[in-house]
């Protein structure tokens, strides 16, 4: 099932995506809402980022290539950090480039979207928690992370986190492929199957530290293959079984 928000007459709502139409939902899924409106037809110009988090939560260093290449190791347990939601756009958006960066590169992401409320969760329940998946692209300002010696300017600045293009209900997250492409060329390509920490690690693991609440996202890192992005910069991640994400880039 995809679920994306749409914005129709001036207004977002959460519709279920069909065959060339979409279904509005009486209210909040998460919250047990149902597609029960009539059939509309929509376009991807409808399609805004499909939720609005109170938190974004993500796990650095998770591909072992990706720490490699970044010149870390492996780390033990997953390391954490968080993006605002003010950092969040959605599909056809555009990351503006901050003039405090002289080098904003690009980490395509399996996304996590919470479901229901939880709090220290086991790892053998974890994924009851789990409403579906998405795409993001954690945006980061490398020199910045760099500099400061932690990761909130850098990771943090208004745009920086493109989602979409809607929710996935059905993905089997253990081995799909994870990539983007910047002006048709591909520079990241890797799979989940290769992750330190698995999905239900990871929810597990974070909701020791946070409680997360229907509609949080948690970005599972990023393989290896990371790059510039910049001045007008086609920016287009994918992840196996939801879909594309595509952005565009430019001076702020």
């Amino acid at each position: 099932m995809r679920v994306a928000r749409l914005e129709k007459d001036g207004r977002e709502d959460f519709y279920l995506l069909e065959e060339g139409v979409a279904r509005r939902f009486s209210g909040s899924p998460f919250a047990g809402g149902t597609a029960d409106g009539p059939p509309v037809p929509w376009t991807t110009a409808d399609l805004r980022a499909p939720v609005r988090p109170s938190k974004i939560i993500c796990v650095g260093r998770n591909y072992a290539a990706h720490a490699k290449e970044l010149g870390h190791d492996v780390p033990k347990e997953p390391l954490l950090f968080l993006k605002p939601p003010s950092s969040v756009i959605g599909p056809g958006g555009v990351v503006l480039l901050p003039p405090e960066s002289e080098r904003v590169e690009h980490e395509a992401e399996l996304t996590i979207v919470i479901g229901k409320r939880v709090r220290r969760v086991a790892r053998e329940h974890a994924l009851e928690a789990v409403y579906g998946y998405t795409v993001a692209c954690d945006v980061t300002a490398r020199d910045l992370q760099k500099k400061d010696g932690q990761w909130a300017r850098a990771k943090g600045f208004d745009t920086f986190c493109p989602i979409g293009p809607w929710i996935e209900t059905s993905l089997d997250p253990k081995d799909v492929r994870v990539g983007c492409t910047v002006d048709g060329q591909t520079r990241q390509d890797g799979r989940t199957s290769v992750m330190i920490f698995d999905v239900a690690t990871v929810i597990a693991y974070v909701s020791n530290a946070f409680t997360l609440e229907p509609g949080d996202l948690i970005l599972t890192g990023t393989p290896d293959g990371v790059g510039p992005l910049v001045d007008g910069s086609r920016l287009v991640v994918y992840v196996e079984g939801i879909g594309e994400l595509a952005v565009t880039c430019r001076k702020a």
